[in-house]
C-alpha cells in the first residue's frame, strides 16, 4: 500500500474527520503513485490518519474514503450505499431522495439522486470516477432500477483531469420522467435539466411556505422549473407569476402547471430577473408574498463580495416589491457564503430599504442531503421566510 505522510502543521479538520487533504498538507509519498490509487495516510508521527484515493493533479490530493484499515473494493462501496438507503428510509425520503451526499455519506465526490425508479450519477473526482462501475453494481444488486444515468457535465471534472460527458449507464431509457413532491406532480429532465434534474434539496423548504402564500399575489424569480410556485399555487395562492431567464425552464414550468391543473392561477415569463426587480419597483409593483431561489452567484472565493453584492441587490429588491407585513422567502445555495453571513447580508439589505424583518423560519436542506458538523461544504442551503414591515 503506497503511504501518504502528512506534515506536523496541518489543518485540524482532519483529525476532526474531514476526508479533505491538500497537496500543501502532504510532506512525503512513499511509493510509485498512479493517479486513483488507493493510499494510506498517516500522521507526521506515523499514526494512521485513513485509507482513501489519491489524485496528484488535483488540489484536493486525497480525498479518505474511511478511518479503518478495510479493504477499499466493490464490497465496500454496496455496504456504503445500502447504509446510506438505510438512513433515508429511517428519514422518510425514499420515493425521491439524494441517497448519497458525498462527504456526508462517507463517500466525497459521489453524488447519487434517486427518481421514483431512476437514478442519476455523478463520480466528480477521478479517484472516484475508477470505482463507477462498482457503484452501478452495487445500485442494480440493491434496487433494480428501470434506469441509471450519468450527469457527469460538471465543470468540476476538469479540476481533476477528466472530460465532461453524460449518458446511460444502464439499458437506455425515456429521461424525461415524471415524479411526485408534496402531492403534486413535476416533469424532470433527467439528461438536460440542471444539475441532476431537479433541486430535491428544497423538497422540505417548498412545504414551508403553505400558509404563508393562501390568497395571496405571489411573485416567484429564479423560478427554474416553477416547483416553488407550483407549490404556492396548490397551497392556494390567488395568483403566481414565476420568473427565469431560461426559455428552456419556464417551458418546463408552463408543463408544471398543466400536469397539476394550475395553469389558470400559475403563469411564467422568459424575463430576466435582475432588471425586471429594478424596473417593478420604480413601478411601485406590490406582491404579497416575494420567492427568491437564484442560482449559486459564485463558486469561487475571489469572487464572494460581487455575490454579496448580488444576493443583497435581489433581496433589497423583493423587500421593495413587498405589502407592509408581506413575505419574503429567500434562499442562498453559495456553500461559500455561510449561513451567519447570509443573514448579514439580509439585514443589511432591509436596513437599506427602510424594511424591518420579523422570521418566521430559519432552515437548511433537506435531510436527505445531511449537514455534518466540521464540513461546512455539508452545510450549503440557507433558506429564509421572514415578514417585512415597513419601520
Amino acid at each position: 500500500m503506497i503511504k501518504v505522510i502528512l506534515k506536523k502543521k496541518i489543518a485540524q479538520r482532519i483529525a476532526n474527520g474531514h476526508p479533505w487533504i491538500f497537496a500543501n498538507e502532504v510532506e512525503s509519498i512513499i511509493g510509485n503513485v498512479n493517479a486513483g490509487d488507493i493510499v494510506d495516510v498517516f500522521f507526521a508521527e506515523e499514526k494512521f490518519a485513513g485509507r482513501g484515493y489519491i489524485n496528484p493533479k488535483s488540489q484536493i490530493i486525497v480525498r479518505l474514503l474511511t478511518r479503518k484499515k478495510e479493504n477499499i473494493d466493490e464490497n465496500f462501496f454496496y455496504n456504503r450505499i445500502v447504509t446510506a438507503w438505510q438512513y433515508r428510509r429511517k428519514t422518510g425520503y425514499t420515493e425521491n431522495c439524494r441517497l448519497i451526499f458525498g462527504e456526508a455519506d462517507e463517500l466525497p465526490a459521489l453524488i447519487i439522486d434517486k427518481f421514483n425508479d431512476y437514478f442519476v450519477i455523478q463520480t466528480l473526482s477521478l479517484g472516484m470516477d475508477v470505482w463507477k462501475s462498482s457503484i452501478v453494481n452495487a445500485l442494480q444488486k440493491i434496487f433494480q432500477p428501470k434506469g441509471i444515468f450519468e450527469r457527469n457535465d460538471a465543470p468540476v471534472r476538469e479540476l481533476e483531469g477528466l472530460t465532461q460527458q453524460k449518458g446511460f449507464l444502464s439499458a437506455p431509457f425515456g429521461t424525461g420522467i415524471v415524479i411526485n413532491e408534496n402531492g403534486m406532480k413535476f416533469h424532470v429532465d433527467l439528461e438536460n435539466g440542471q444539475k441532476t434534474g431537479y433541486f430535491l434539496d428544497q423538497h422540505d423548504n417548498r412545504r414551508a411556505i403553505q400558509q404563508i402564500v393562501k390568497d395571496g399575489d405571489v411573485l416567484g424569480a429564479f423560478c427554474y422549473t416553477g416547483s416553488f410556485e407550483i407549490h404556492a399555487a396548490h397551497y392556494g395562492a390567488k395568483s403566481v407569476l414565476g420568473l427565469d431567464i431560461s426559455e428552456t425552464a419556464i417551458a418546463l414550468a408552463n408543463r408544471n402547471a398543466q400536469l397539476n391543473n394550475l395553469q389558470q392561477v400559475c403563469k411564467f415569463e422568459t424575463l430576466n430577473v435582475f432588471d425586471v426587480l429594478k424596473k417593478w419597483t420604480k413601478e411601485k409593483r406590490l406582491y404579497d408574498v416575494v420567492m427568491l431561489d437564484p442560482p449559486a452567484f459564485t463558486k469561487n472565493r475571489d469572487n464572494i463580495q460581487k455575490a454579496i453584492a448580488g444576493y443583497k441587490e435581489i433581496n433589497l429588491r423583493g423587500m421593495q416589491l413587498l405589502h407592509n407585513g408581506g413575505f419574503l422567502v429567500t434562499s442562498s445555495c453559495t456553500n461559500l457564503i455561510p449561513p451567519e453571513l447570509f443573514l448579514q447580508m439580509i439585514d443589511m439589505a432591509a436596513k437599506d430599504a427602510g424594511k424591518k424583518l420579523r422570521q418566521v423560519t430559519f432552515n437548511t436542506q433537506a435531510a436527505d442531503h445531511p449537514v455534518i458538523w466540521g464540513m461546512e461544504n455539508t452545510n450549503y442551503l440557507k433558506f429564509l421566510i421572514a415578514e417585512v414591515k415597513d419601520k
